[in-house]
């Protein structure tokens, strides 16, 4: 920057000086010079012309010559003391506004200014950085917000391969409702580490709020993904349910919502949103819970073997996946026993009760309390039934488990 501007400094005074150079000789000094050229070429022809009957006539050209002389000198002398005075003035401004319009041209066209703003925001970067990562800090504003991503974007040309950078920057674009700069950060962030959840869930999160329909459709094939490697993670769910709800696949939203409610702690201030959410895609979705009533009796020799302490579980098979539809767990208690189950029981998002044609409804008592099956417990299986069931379905508890 410096040499550039040494440079321009040099041509505004080679400039300057072209501009003083010509008023330097001014015509009125080259009038003076040929008059006191042509006053001495015309005496020496004067003395040369010796006829004595001229010398008369001689002296009266001489007299008239030094005259005319005379009063051309005082009009050049008052010329040339105004020149001194008056004529630089214009000079002097012409050379000042050279100036003024050369800078205002560079700082206008060079981005001179900007330059200086994004030096000013890179040495503000750490401190900015020490903000965010400081609990007890003062929360960084807009401004800031804005600052500290121009300053991640410097960084990140020294040092592309910086993970956290691209996530921290992909978040200040979430934050600042800029799609683009998230997106792309984000998706940077991935590309360097694929393996990592919270990078992924982060990119999918981008992808679900992007105003792309394919790009939503991308971030929901990456959610379902993540789901399948770990499906108690509480906020691939809460992603899940969202992304599926703007798409309008209101089932799936409502199965998502469901099961995280379940995982949910019963004092966590998101089991309202959560639940509101499942009313409202049922509103939009235009459909009710479903329910199915299940009876459960015991055969005589499951009543005598029946444990002090225990859980009954209550599940809906549809044939097809090892996994059941829906699951309720209840705490051994009396015989004959009705229970319900409902969306609330679903085990997977978008299958729900509704998506069921046909099923079985298996029921299991369990000593040991165990989601999976022990030798020693009895077990129960209905006939195949069609949904939605107009009557309670009997399940008579009669086998043992091996």
């Amino acid at each position: 920057m410096m040499p550039l501007l040494i440079t321009i400094a040099i041509l505004l005074v080679a400039v300057s000086a072209l501009l003083v150079f010509p008023w330097k000789t001014g015509k009125t000094a080259d009038r003076a010079a040929l008059n006191r050229a042509f006053y001495q070429a015309r005496l020496r022809e004067l003395e040369q012309d010796n006829a004595p009957e001229q010398a008369k006539e001689r002296e009266q050209m001489v007299a008239e010559l030094q005259h005319t002389l005379l009063n051309d000198i005082p009009v050049e002398a008052q010329t040339d003391t105004g020149k001194a005075s008056g004529t630089y003035g214009p000079l002097i401004l012409a050379i000042v506004a050279l100036a003024v319009v050369s800078t205002g041209v560079y700082l206008k066209t060079s981005g001179f200014l900007q330059v200086q703003a994004w030096k000013r925001v890179t040495r503000e970067t750490p401190r900015l950085l020490q903000r965010v990562m400081d609990p007890a800090a003062r929360p960084l504003g807009v401004e800031d917000l804005s600052r500290l991503g121009l300053g991640l974007r410097t960084r990140l040309q020294d040092d592309p391969d910086n993970v956290q950078a691209w996530q921290m920057l992909g978040r200040i674009g979430m934050v600042l409702n800029n799609a683009d700069t998230a997106t792309q950060a984000f998706a940077r962030a991935w590309a360097l580490a694929p393996q990592n959840r919270a990078v992924a869930q982060d990119y999918a999160e981008a992808l679900t709020r992007s105003g792309d329909p394919a790009d939503n459709q991308r971030g929901g094939e990456m959610l379902r993904e993540l789901l399948r490697a770990d499906h108690t993670d509480t906020r691939t769910l809460g992603l899940l349910a969202f992304n599926a709800f703007e798409q309008q696949r209101y089932q799936e939203a409502i199965g998502a919502w469901q099961i995280l409610l379940r995982l949910l702690p019963e004092n966590d201030d998101r089991r309202m949103i959560i639940e509101r959410s499942i009313a409202q895609a049922k509103v939009d979705a235009g459909m009710d819970s479903v329910k199915l009533t299940v009876t459960i009796t015991l055969a005589p020799e499951t009543l005598r073997a029946l444990p002090e302490r225990g859980a009954v579980f209550v599940s809906l098979m549809d044939g097809d996946s090892p996994v059941p539809v829906a699951v309720k767990k209840l705490p051994l208690g009396h015989f004959p026993l009705t229970v319900s189950l409902d969306d609330a029981n679903a085990m997977m998002p978008g299958k729900t009760l509704l998506s069921v044609r046909r099923g079985r409804i298996k029921v299991r008592v369990s000593r040991s309390e165990d989601a999976a099956p022990k030798p020693g417990d009895w077990l129960g299986e209905s006939e195949i039934i069609k949904l939605p069931a107009q009557r309670p379905v009997v399940v008579k508890v009669s086998q043992r488990q091996p």
